[in-house]
């Protein structure tokens, strides 16, 4: 591309970030790392009762997280600055008069009840619910005199007729009749500037080439695009992708799981993960791999290969993914990801030995799908944490499985030291005094020495647990059951 790449995304700080919006943060940054670009962040706070500091600085925390970094935005300045809608008025203002003076907007009286009467008539005749237009040719003294009474007017756009045609780079020519938009709101009576303008002032200042986003947005853009026209200004290249769905079809929300990045953090998932997923919803790379590191994805991205069709959310392929990029860990990188989750569940850190649970962290790799099942298996390990789990309660009340245990018992207390090196043998061991295999001895004996009936090989457990605490174990299981 000739032109210089300039995109932005432009989150409201009304709450989390969404995956979908962080998605759109994705396509946004990739395309313009892609094609030597520039990345805009932009906060679209014009919501005042809504929008609060914690969630934009949540919002920046997790598109950090996520490895996206901007070269402009609120935080860092820039030459096109500021990057805050609510620091922006006065520009929206002197664009607003402008366009009053042209005679390309026009101030409207009309009360929230008016609007909603003849919301419901539209609907009552089967027509589609549009402003019908009725202030629009007052005269001077009518808006004086009604300015007068005290009430505040709002400056609708007005449209003329005719089509709206653009090419979009995932839906390719899109077409829309202006008759059936009705003249819509630029300037709230509260003075705020309408999204749809703001939007337009704010990237035309900017310079932005490309405006990527949900196709959500679909109908915003030929009403964008007139205020462009009516600005002499030249639209940006639009690209619309596609919502993600859940798996009823329905977008994705609340009821479909977590939908927050700040969730998926917490839950302990790795933001490589969570990228290589959110990418890979609805674009397929040339290659067709299904693991690709964000340095991969940004060779290989194009917005017109992104599909038409909407995504489906899919949690096991996600989960299939993270687990994928812990198992890539060094058993160091995962033992510091897990501390927090040990201090959360309660663990004194400082008493836990960094190279033990650094070989713990190498046993669990296989096995956590998300980082925060380290507390699904502190039990194992820590034993301020053990108890014996029903299930393993139900094996080793069978007498059985007693006589294995008293079996097991002996053969430790004559045994020296479990290491990774004489763990098979000590196991072999077992199979020929207890006369049992497969199941028959390992469903008793992780039962006794762990109080699970899952978890970690037992060739690499009890090593980590170690001779005295293994035959403590196994008392308590003889002693309380």
């Amino acid at each position: 591309m000739n032109v210089h790449i300039r995109v932005r995304f432009a989150p409201a700080p009304t709450g989390l970030l969404h995956i979908g919006n962080a998605r759109t943060a994705l396509f946004n940054y990739i395309f313009a790392k892609r094609h030597g670009g520039t990345f805009i962040l932009r906060i679209e706070d014009t919501d005042v009762e809504r929008s609060t500091e914690a969630s934009m600085d949540r919002i920046l925390e997790d598109l950090q997280w996520l490895g996206i970094r901007w070269e402009e935005g609120p935080d860092r300045g820039g030459p096109d600055g500021p990057y805050r809608q609510s620091q922006r008025l006065p520009l929206y203002r002197d664009y607003a008069e402008q366009l009053f003076r042209e005679a390309k907007a026009y101030k409207c009286f009309c009360s929230n009840k008016k609007l909603e009467a003849l919301r419901k008539e539209q609907i009552s005749k089967g027509e589609m619910p549009r402003y019908d237009g009725r202030c629009r040719s007052l005269s001077k003294a009518e808006i004086s005199k009604l300015e007068s009474e005290g009430l505040r007017p709002v400056l609708r756009f007005r449209v003329g007729k005719g089509s709206i045609v653009f090419e979009d780079l995932v839906h390719e020519r899109m077409h829309f009749e202006s008759e059936g938009m009705g003249d819509f709101i630029i300037i709230r009576s509260d003075g705020m500037a309408a999204y749809n303008f703001a939007c337009v002032i704010d990237d035309h200042l900017m310079h932005v080439t490309h405006v990527i986003r949900g196709e959500d947005h679909l109908s915003n853009t030929p009403r964008q695009i007139l205020i462009y026209q009516a600005l002499g200004w030249q639209s940006p290249v639009f690209a619309h992708h596609p919502l993600i769905l859940g798996g009823d079809r329905l977008p994705l929300s609340k009821r479909h799981g977590a939908t927050a990045v700040s969730q998926y953090r917490e839950e302990g998932f790795l933001p490589e993960a969570l990228v290589n997923y959110l990418v890979l919803l609805g674009w397929t790379p040339p290659s067709g791999e299904e693991t690709l590191p964000l340095e991969r994805i940004m060779e290989d991205f194009s917005l017109s290969a992104i599909s038409k069709s909407a995504p489906i959310f899919n949690r096991k392929k996600l989960e299939w993914l993270n687990s994928h990029y812990i198992r890539k860990k060094t058993e160091e990188q995962l033992s510091e990801l897990l501390f927090p989750y040990l201090e959360k569940a309660g663990l004194q850190i400082r008493q836990v030995d960094p190279k033990h649970f650094t070989k713990i962290s190498g046993v669990l790799k296989e096995n956590l799908v998300a980082l925060s099942q380290i507390e699904e298996y502190m039990g194992i390990f820590f034993d301020g944490k053990f108890f014996f789990e029903d299930e393993a309660k139900t094996i080793l009340l069978d007498s059985k499985n007693r006589e294995t245990l008293h079996i097991i018992l002996n053969v430790l207390e004559s045994s020296a030291e479990i290491t990774p090196d004489n763990c098979p043998s000590f196991l072999s061991q077992l199979e020929e005094k207890t006369g049992r295999r497969g199941k028959d001895l390992y469903a008793p004996l992780r039962a006794g020495v762990t109080g699970k009936m899952k978890g970690p090989e037992l060739v690499k457990t009890l090593p980590l647990l170690g001779k005295e605490r293994m035959n403590r174990r196994l008392r308590m299981a003889l002693e309380i059951l």
